[in-house]
C-alpha cells in the first residue's frame, strides 16, 4: 500500500514546528496529501444550562482566546506547507482530543503526532499517543519533541520479535522502507528452540524484505543490563538511524502501565522518531 494520505497533528506545543516539517518533508517524498488537524477543546457541557443570553456572552468570551490560538496554529500550518510542492488541507474541529484524531485517522494512510513534552504547559497530548495507537487502526508516526533528522527515514532500524504487532508494523511501514537508503532488521533476546526463528533471527523478514525491493541487512543482540527501549534507542544513536519501526503493546497497554514495557519505554525517552502499529 502506498502512502497517499497524511494527517498530522496540529497544536499549539513548541514542538509542533518540526513536527510539521517532518510531515512536510514524508508528504513530499510520498506526493501524498496532507491534512493537517487543529482540535478546539469543548466548552463544558454545564454551560447549556445557563440562561441563554448569559450564555451566548460567556460562551463567546470562554470561546475567544481557543479560536484566537486556532488561527495562530493554521497560520503556522500554512506558513510551513506553503512555496512545498504538496496538496495541503487544514481542518479545524471542536471535541475530545483523542476522538477528533481517531475520526479523522480512519480516512488516512499514517497518523503523525508528538511525543508528550510535560515541560510545555501548551502540550496536552499526555496518553495520547498510545490511545491512538491502540484505537485508531492506523499507524502512528510518533516525533520527540527534541525534532526529527532534515530527511526522515533514510536510515531505518526495524525492532523485530516476529511477533503480530511487528509483522503489522512492518506491513504498514512498506513504503517508507522501500524509500530509505538502508533498512537493519534487529532481534533483541530473540527466542531459541522450536520457538526461535532458526540460527539466523530475522533472517526470514529481511528475506519477504528483499522480496518488496527493500536490501535490509538481518542481525540480533541478547540485552542483559539494560532494558530493551534504552537498548534500541542507543543502538540507534550509534548506526545513525533516524527512524525506527516496531509493533506496539504486545502485551497488555495496562500491564506496561503498571510494570513498564518497550512501548512505553520509547514512548517516554525516544531520540528519534518511531513507527508504531498495533
Amino acid at each position: 500500500m502506498a502512502i497517499k494520505d497524511l494527517l498530522v497533528h496540529v497544536d499549539d506545543s513548541k514542538a509542533c514546528a518540526s513536527r510539521l516539517h517532518a510531515a512536510v518533508q514524508l508528504a513530499r517524498t510520498h506526493q501524498a496529501h496532507l491534512t493537517g488537524l487543529y482540535v478546539i477543546p469543548p466548552i463544558e457541557n454545564f454551560l447549556m444550562y445557563a440562561v441563554e443570553p448569559l450564555f451566548a456572552s460567556y460562551r463567546e468570551r470562554l470561546q475567544k482566546p481557543l479560536l484566537e490560538r486556532r488561527d495562530a496554529a493554521r497560520k503556522r500550518f500554512d506558513a510551513a506547507t506553503d512555496d512545498e510542492e504538496i496538496v495541503a488541507e487544514w481542518r479545524d474541529t471542536e471535541g475530545g482530543l483523542t476522538r477528533s484524531l481517531n475520526t479523522s485517522a480512519r480516512y488516512a494512510d499514517l497518523v503523525m503526532i508528538g511525543q508528550h513534552d510535560a515541560d510545555d504547559p501548551a502540550d496536552q497530548t499526555e496518553g495520547l499517543a498510545g490511545r491512538l495507537v491502540l484505537g485508531s487502526g492506523r499507524p502512528c508516526l510518533v516525533i520527540p519533541y527534541i525534532g526529527a533528522q532534515e530527511i526522515l527515514g533514510k536510515h531505518i532500524l526495524v525492532a523485530w520479535n516476529a511477533g503480530r504487532e511487528a509483522v503489522r508494523a512492518v506491513n504498514d511501514a512498506m513504503p517508507i522502507l522501500q524509500a530509505a537508503e538502508s533498512v537493519s532488521v534487529l532481534a533483541v533476546d530473540p527466542p531459541s528452540g522450536t520457538r526461535g526463528e532458526g540460527p539466523i533471527p530475522s533472517a526470514d523478514i529481511c528475506h519477504h524484505l528483499a522480496r518488496h525491493g527493500v536490501h535490509a541487512e538481518a542481525a540480533s543482540s541478547l540485552v542483559e543490563d539494560i532494558d530493551i527501549g534504552s537498548f534500541l534507542l542507543s543502538h540507534a544513536a550509534d548506526r545513525g538511524i533516524d527512524l525506527i519501526v516496531m509493533g506496539a503493546y504486545g502485551h497488555s497497554r495496562l500491564s506496561e502501565m503498571i510494570l513498564g514495557g518497550v512501548t512505553k519505554s520509547m514512548l517516554q525517552h525516544m531520540t528519534v522518531p518511531v513507527f508504531m502499529s498495533h
